[in-house]
């Protein structure tokens, strides 16, 4: 039996030296990334059998992508494709005011004509979960009905269905997205919503447990994590609520803070543990992330026990 599934688009990211403008850089250092991949690294670090999903183009950017992620204990279920591309995006990090800027070159990328019988879907038939995000159905026609597949077959298999929203204007609107992602969840039990994407996006504002109980009675959610930030998370599990504060960090990369934050609460609950300690160990996972260059959750389930029981990362003599 496969503890975890994940299907969506994985990329070649291109960063800058910290402090220096793409527009000036001479070097580019390449890492590959991408939300669901992330999520599947995070729990196969902590411990879960994980597989991913998706389509790579034939080539050594493809097969780059598969070999890291096997690095990591990912098995990747993959569809080739010899004419296709990989999507590419280049991060700029920037302190105050500038920001850190994302620039995406994924259009007709690999992924956007992807097909449910191009992939392994057996392996769904005996998941304990299987994990998808918001932004996999911004791609394309055909990778939206691709979710939308995965999905009702991993939920009529009995896999607890998890669905990151996981917005990106960059890809598309607050309404486009809204009409979308609302049609997909009636086969998710757990949705992981960001606060400011429930309001800007579901249409949900108020006190954050009533968006909790809003979103879970309107689509029957078994479980609604909704994370705020620096305010840590509120889980809403059988009509309980559960808080987590986050654990401080030096933070040196934030990319894929949110993926590791899902990874690691997932982890937790396919290994036994309740909704408490899937938020003690997402907030975990989270924070020692924020310590990593580039987008994946390279931890130890000792590690993150550590974080939960110091409270910080204290210092590992």
């Amino acid at each position: 039996m496969t503890d975890l599934v994940t299907f969506g688009e994985t990329m070649l990211r291109l960063s800058p030296p910290e402090g220096t403008r793409l527009e000036t850089t001479e070097t580019l250092d390449a890492r590959i990334g991408g939300a669901e991949s992330n999520v599947a690294v995070a729990g196969a670090a902590l411990g879960l059998d994980s597989v991913w999903l998706s389509k790579l183009p034939d080539s050594p950017l493809g097969r780059r992508v598969v070999r890291e992620l096997r690095a990591h204990g990912v098995r990747p279920g993959v569809a080739w494709d010899d004419d296709a591309r990989l999507g590419t995006y280049y991060l700029e990090h920037g302190g105050e005011p500038r920001g850190t800027n994302v620039i995406y070159d994924r259009a007709d990328s690999a992924v956007t004509t992807v097909a449910p019988a191009e992939l392994p879907v057996g392996v769904l038939d005996d998941a304990t979960m299987f994990h998808t995000t918001g932004i996999t159905p911004a791609l394309s026609e055909p990778a939206r009905a691709t979710t939308a597949a995965l999905l009702e077959r991993a939920s009529a298999a009995g896999a607890t269905t998890s669905f990151d929203l996981n917005y990106r204007s960059k890809l598309w609107s607050h309404a486009e997205a809204r009409d979308t992602l609302t049609d997909l969840f009636e086969h998710v039990d757990t949705l992981f919503v960001a606060r400011r994407d429930a309001e800007a996006v579901l249409g949900r504002d108020g006190e954050v447990v009533e968006v909790a109980h809003g979103l879970a009675t309107d689509h029957g959610f078994g479980t609604v994590v909704i994370t705020r930030g620096d305010h840590g998370a509120l889980a809403l599990h059988d009509g309980e609520v559960f808080e987590q504060p986050v654990y401080e960090a030096d933070t040196l990369d934030a990319i894929g803070t949110g993926d590791a934050f899902v990874g690691g609460f997932l982890a937790r609950r396919a290994l036994g543990g309740d909704v408490d300690a899937g938020l003690e160990w997402g907030a975990a996972t989270a924070s020692l992330k924020r310590t990593i260059a580039g987008d994946l959750a390279v931890v130890t389930p000792e590690e993150v026990e550590r974080v939960i029981d110091e409270g910080d990362g204290g210092i590992s003599r």
